[in-house]
């Protein structure tokens, strides 16, 4: 199975570049995705010999490129390059968990929550991030970047950092949560507070990158969505294979749902998978471009100027804008929003399943109770949820809640910490209390 060239490939025009093109954009200003040559593995079974040969490397793994999640699928993630350039932490491999209790609260019985927070740095762009590191280093990059709201910053930090490159990252000041800016600070990259919000940030590292040299890492660089893609085969993997229903998935800056309609594509048409389940985006209301984009028909984007206590989602210009369009599509999905009230009373109860997750994360399962009330999700379909972020990712927001202290949000589930002074009598009124 020796691999032909890939490409980059422009999503409006199709104009075909070299895959070691620095540019992230086609000279039409479309987006680009890297294009793999599959003509010559598609043949007949050869989505079994796939599915057989990914297994087997997970379950008798021969060095770290099979105990990646990510490499594990090399042949369809970047087969151009070696083992031996890869730059892994063994990131992948995250958990499917079955919830009780935020079952009965979405009404839906049969759904399954993959847990991405269970990545090296918390999130899932650790999937994404291997991948563009790893080409980065090959390519000989002095300097890596991105803008962040602060999960990309972490695992750029991270991975950036195990390829002996250095970070600069850009968050905007004062709306980014600690605990995600501590992992920069960590990880020895340099972090740079302005004076604006995320898509400023953006902007500037877009603006910026040939002048300064950077190698930008957030999800407009094609190689991050070939990692993150796996999300869905590893998942339809731990499901024997037999596609879900539906996937529900939050929507920021739209990488993963471009990135899971991609990987349903290839799934689908390599014989991995006999249908293709349908995707449903989930925004935050205070930053839905998407969905009023959904809802006028696709006519055009119209940024806004986000605000949620959602913070991984709190973005109002979404770069992955065309791909996303073009996953909703193919998969026949459909996108909504949801409150600041609604991600906060879900992540409550799906906090008190035992695992948890941050406030972003549970937009999707926010989303899910508000399609399966209107029927759009019928409450005995096969739902595959995505849970994106760590719970102590943005650890103010859960305890913000719990003290009922959270400006506008009022707690229906609320788990305040409790003081006393250190006597049995003390403690006996406390457990006796309702």
């Amino acid at each position: 199975m020796s691999p032909r060239p890939s490409t980059l490939v422009c999503v409006l025009c199709q104009k075909i570049y070299p895959l070691d093109d620095d540019r992230i954009a086609c000279d039409c200003s479309g987006l680009l995705e890297v294009r793999h040559d599959f003509l010559h593995i598609i043949s007949g079974g050869f989505g079994h010999h796939l599915r057989h040969l990914f297994s087997g490397r997970r379950e008798n793994p021969q060095g770290p490129a099979d105990k990646s999640g990510i490499w594990r699928f090399r042949e369809l993630v970047l087969p151009g390059l070696a083992e031996t350039e890869m730059v892994t932490r063994g990131e992948g491999n995250t958990r499917i968990y079955r919830f009780e209790r935020t079952d009965r609260y979405t009404g839906c019985h049969q759904t399954f929550y993959k847990h991405e927070g269970e990545n090296p740095t918390g999130s899932f762009k650790d999937r994404g991030m291997t991948v563009a590191v790893s080409w980065a280093k090959k390519r000989g990059a002095k300097l890596v970047a991105c803008a962040s709201t602060g999960n990309t910053s972490a695992s750029v930090a991270s991975y950036a950092a195990a390829a002996g490159i250095p970070a600069v990252i850009l968050v905007a000041e004062g709306k980014t949560a600690v605990g995600k800016i501590s992992q920069s600070l960590a990880y020895g990259a340099k972090t740079v507070m302005i004076r604006g919000d995320f898509d400023a940030a953006m902007h500037l590292v877009l603006d910026s990158r040939r002048r300064l040299g950077l190698s930008v890492m957030n999800s407009v660089n094609a190689f991050r969505l070939e990692g993150q893609k796996t999300i869905i085969w590893e998942a339809l993997e731990q499901l024997d294979w037999d596609p879900p229903d539906w996937i529900v998935v939050p929507g920021g800056n739209l990488g993963n749902t471009s990135a899971f309609g991609k990987a349903l594509r290839e799934a689908f048409e390599l014989g991995m998978i006999c249908k293709v389940p349908r995707l449903a985006v989930i925004q935050a209301a205070g930053a839905d471009p998407f969905c009023t984009a959904y809802e006028n028909n696709w006519a055009k984007l119209s940024p806004v100027k986000a605000d949620t206590l959602a913070t991984a989602i709190r973005i109002g210009e979404p770069v992955n804008y065309e791909k996303a369009v073009r996953a909703i599509k193919y998969t026949q999905g459909l996108v909504t929003r949801v409150s600041d009230q609604e991600i906060m009373d879900a992540k409550a109860v799906l906090d008190s399943d035992g695992v948890g997750a941050e406030p972003a994360s549970c937009a999707t399962v926010a989303g899910l109770k508000k399609l399966v009330a209107e029927r759009n999700i019928l409450p005995h379909e096969r739902v595959l949820a995505i849970l994106t972020g760590n719970l102590l990712k943005d650890s103010e927001a859960t305890v913000g809640y719990h003290r009922q202290t959270l400006p506008g949000i009022t707690a229906g589930r609320p788990n305040a910490e409790v003081v006393i002074d250190p006597t049995i009598e003390e403690l006996e009124k406390v457990l006796v209390r309702p």
